[in-house]
């Protein structure tokens, strides 16, 4: 409001002085054109001529000045004085001003205080027609009435200058009303700081902004966004559908305004995000805000992060997908696996010969196609199983050879490659594939083989970069595949030591029916056995056993033991003694490898065993068990139970002693042994095993093959991580019609009586062929017995695959065998037995001793003829 009233205070004195300067202006042209009208009238020389000229020129003037709104027109001769006047009483004074310039033929106008007043008065020369000057006229105005003239006009200047002042006031305070509506109250300090930040948004920030209204004009955009979008200079108010440079897609971006949040669009070589808001000023829309920013390196650099990350989520996962088991193909079908299709459309693993059964392969070995894997199985590639002989001309052979992998870009213009196989070259071509990385297979310093990928879907061939990773990919799964070679060789060793040292066939005896089975496990050999022992008297003794660890020093430890129980019993030692000894020897291997401490793996971590003895005459079973499961008894009837066992500690404990457990069997029970291999697993404990075993055992019409074939369908896992034994026998009967027993009194008489009994016996047996070799070896070992040992005394034959004579007697003297001298009268006996029989020997029970001699039967191998042939042999005692 101060602006404007000043302003127009300055108007108002602009206004004045211009007025006045006008009105003045005005008075002195006004006095010119009267002064020179009047004085080129036609009357005024003439009556400038007469004696009294103003009587003449008076009431002239005064006409004229009334006439011409002048306040006086005074007429004057040369020298001032005046002929005219409108004071009458001022004629014939002097004229006051200057005359001088209109004496000399000049107008002249001028400002004088006069008669009147101050007046503006102008004085012209009268010329005669000679140009002399004869007279002057002057005319003129008052100020006063100058001033009058704009005092009558102010009014009206101040009423315009108060109306202007009202209308600029009432504008200016509705103009600031809307602008502080508008500008929501901000000041001009708010708004100048808005400007510049507007400003440095616009111009200095590095993402494009673009303004556009509701009738698809651009209305701004920045410097950012003329460099993103390649807008030209003055692009700004021209239709969106007539700038030059941009993109259709985002010109109708821009035209739509629709809402968009991180859009991708392409403008040139760039890529774009675009973002794009409707604004609503007035709540309907009126254009858009567009924001936009390059994210062109960022796409390169995003792209090459996931081409990272996926290489590593490749090389992660094969970590843990590749060498899941300890088997070369297994190995090499995960391998093949993993990269399909993440880094190749097709797969092949192609390891040495040698590889694949453990060995190292030679230079130059043939391979064997081990495994594929692709996104169809319809290739043309070589299938698996396939030898494959390399040229040397080819990626496989020279990588095989160097070590190093080899990359084939385009394997339509690699001849090296074609050369190996031309038509199925052609077909590998025209079914799509079109590149190739051949990367060796090399652990340890040693090439196994080698990894082709085939690269078919996509047009790029490979590069280095996919190069190297495929080196990086093969190298973690050459080591899984050695560690699997390894593996193979020493599973293969130790299978071959175990079964080498398990029994291959059981032997021939008549105490019972026996089916076996044995199955190493997958992940390492154990120390698992059995055995089946024939023992004198037509006994036999079934074993099984289990050494804790796996390799090959658990199945060498197994060997030790196994040999072990045979000698021990080949001493016909009672089972708790047998264990004992067992025990004992444990211990001295475990003492052994202690002392050893080049040799850590050399002790025996712990074993079991069962040891159980059958005899088919009594039909009663002894047995016990060191740390081993108890023994599965199937009745003839179909019952099953748990042998109610003494559990003995595991072998190698020492400092506790065995005990035994007898059972009386009848004739077609079946007795069970196994390892926990067979009944314990990850997915069950062990009652749920035994249970199991029970329900596959309850069938007593089956003979122990079909037994065994039964329980091994039903708890047999897949993939055993233990070795599993089983040892399924059915006991059978020496009947009376095949065993013959006497009590012998204790007199030397009694001799011959018992060789006539025997002989007898062996004729009802169709036996008497042995007649001779039997009574000179009963006849010794009776009499032994009656000299050495003591009451009571017994002889029992038995007619098994052999013929086996015993003598019972109450003595536990030991017998040995001596070499008798020429002049010696005895010690002969035992030395003709020995020569007679087979086999010889002594058992000891709670009652005595037992000697006993066997001779085998018509017909066998050492029978009849044989034993005579031996007796007369003998040299001349």
């Amino acid at each position: 409001m101060a602006i404007v009233v000043l302003l127009a205070a300055g108007a108002l004195l602009a206004l004045v002085l211009q007025s006045r300067h006008d009105i003045d202006r005005e008075a002195r042209n006004r006095s010119v054109a009267v002064a020179e009208t009047f004085a080129h009238q036609l009357g005024l020389q003439p009556a400038l001529k007469t004696s009294d000229p103003s009587t003449l020129l008076q009431p002239l003037a005064e006409q004229t000045r009334k006439a011409a709104g002048v306040d006086f027109i005074v007429v004057m001769d040369t020298n001032g004085i005046r002929y005219s006047h409108p004071q009458p009483d001022r004629i014939g004074k002097r004229f006051v001003g200057t005359i001088e310039p209109s004496l000399q033929g000049k107008v002249h106008t001028e400002s004088v205080e006069g008669p009147l007043g101050k007046e503006i008065q102008a004085v012209v020369p009268v010329k005669d027609p000679d140009g002399k000057v004869v007279a002057l006229v002057s005319a003129g105005l008052t100020v006063e009435n100058v001033t009058g003239a704009l005092d009558r006009q102010l009014p009206v200047i101040l009423l315009a200058i108060a109306t202007g002042l009202a209308l600029a006031t009432v504008g200016t305070w509705l103009i600031s009303r809307r602008l502080r509506r508008q500008t929501h109250g901000l000041g001009t300090q708010e708004m100048t700081r808005m400007y510049e930040h507007h400003d440095a948004v616009l111009h200095a920030v590095r993402e494009g902004v673009v303004i556009t209204d509701g009738d698809g004009q651009l209305v701004l955009a920045n410097d950012e966004a003329k460099r993103l979008l390649g807008l030209p200079e003055g692009a700004e108010g021209r239709p969106i559908g007539d700038v030059p440079g941009l993109e259709r897609r985002m010109s109708d971006l821009l035209l739509s305004g629709r809402e968009a949040t991180d859009e991708v669009i392409g403008s040139g070589d760039r890529l774009l995000v675009v973002n794009q808001r409707p604004t609503r000023p007035r709540g309907r829309p009126e254009g858009a805000v567009v924001t936009i920013r390059d994210s062109t390196e960022m796409q390169i650099l995003t792209t090459r992060a996931e081409t990272a990350r996926r290489r590593l989520k490749l090389l992660y996962d094969a970590g843990g997908d590749i060498g899941t088991t300890l088997d070369v193909v297994r190995t090499a079908e995960e391998l093949a696996a993993v990269a399909v299709p993440r880094f190749a459309d097709f797969v092949t693993v192609d390891l040495a010969d040698q590889v694949i059964d453990g060995d190292e392969p030679a230079p130059g070995a043939d391979m064997r196609r081990t495994a594929i894997s692709g996104i169809r199985s319809d290739h043309p590639l070589y299938p698996v199983g396939r030898l494959i002989d390399f040229l040397p001309s080819t990626p496989q052979a020279r990588g095989y050879g160097t070590g190093r992998a080899e990359l084939v870009p385009d394997l339509s213009k690699a001849p090296g490659w074609q050369a190996q196989d031309p038509p199925r070259a052609r077909a590998i071509v025209d079914y799509g594939i079109h590149s190739l990385i051949a990367a060796p297979l090399m652990a340890r310093g040693v090439v196994l083989g080698v990894v082709n990928f085939w690269r078919s879907q996509k047009h790029e061939p490979f590069d280095e970069d996919e190069l190297s990773l495929a080196e990086e990919l093969v190298a973690r799964a050459a080591v899984s595949m050695d560690n699997a070679r390894r593996y193979t060789r020493e599973h293969a060793l130790a299978v071959t030591l175990q079964r080498s040292l398990l029994p291959r066939a059981l032997p021939e005896q008549s105490a019972m029916d026996v089916a076996h089975f044995y199955l190493p496990a997958q992940s390492g050999v154990g120390g698992d056995w059995f055995d089946v022992i024939p023992l004198p008297g037509s006994r036999v003794a079934l074993v099984v056993g289990d050494v804790v660890g796996h390799g090959l020093h658990a199945a060498a430890t197994m060997g030790r033991l196994r040999t072990a129980v045979h000698n021990f019993s080949s001493l016909d030692l009672p089972p708790d003694e047998i264990l004992a000894r067992l025990d004992d020897l444990v211990q001295r291997i475990d003492h052994d490898h202690n002392g050893d401490s080049d040799d850590a793996d050399g002790g025996v971590l712990g074993a079991t065993c069962l040891y159980a003895v059958y005899d088919p005459v009594s039909q009663r079973c002894t047995m016990a068990r060191a740390g081993h499961l108890p023994p599965l008894l199937v009745a003839p009837d179909g019952s099953t139970q748990i042998v109610e066992l003494p559990a003995g500690p595991p072998l190698g404990l020492g400092g506790m002693p065995f005990e035994t457990a007898e059972l009386d069997l009848a004739e077609g029970s079946q007795l069970v042994l196994y390892t926990d291999g067979l009944v314990e697993e990850r997915t069950r404990d062990i009652g749920e095993g035994l249970e199991l075993l029970r329900a596959a055992l309850s069938h007593p019409d089956r003979d122990p093959h079909d037994s065994c074939r039964a329980v091994l369908d039903m708890m047999l896992p897949a993939r055993p991580t233990d070795d599993v034994a089983l040892l399924i026998a059915r006991t059978r009967t020496l009947g009376p019609d095949r065993v013959a027993q006497w009590d012998v009194p204790f007199e030397p008489s009694a001799v011959g009586a018992m060789r006539s009994v025997a002989a007898k016996k062996l004729e009802e047996w169709d036996l008497t062929e042995l007649g001779f070799a039997a009574e000179l070896i009963l006849s010794e070992l009776i009499t032994n017995a009656l000299r050495h040992g003591s009451e009571p005394v017994r002889v029992r034959l038995l007619r098994d695959h052999n013929l086996t004579c015993e003598v019972w007697d109450g003595s536990s003297t030991a017998p040995h065998l001596r070499y008798a001298a020429t002049t010696d009268e005895g010690g002969r006996g035992l030395f003709l037995v020995a020569q007679l029989s087979e086999h010889w020997g002594t058992r000891y029970t709670p009652e005595g001793k037992v000697i006993w001699a066997e001779l085998a039967l018509p017909g066998a191998p050492g029978g009849g003829e044989a034993v005579l042939t031996a007796f007369l042999d003998v040299d001349p005692l």
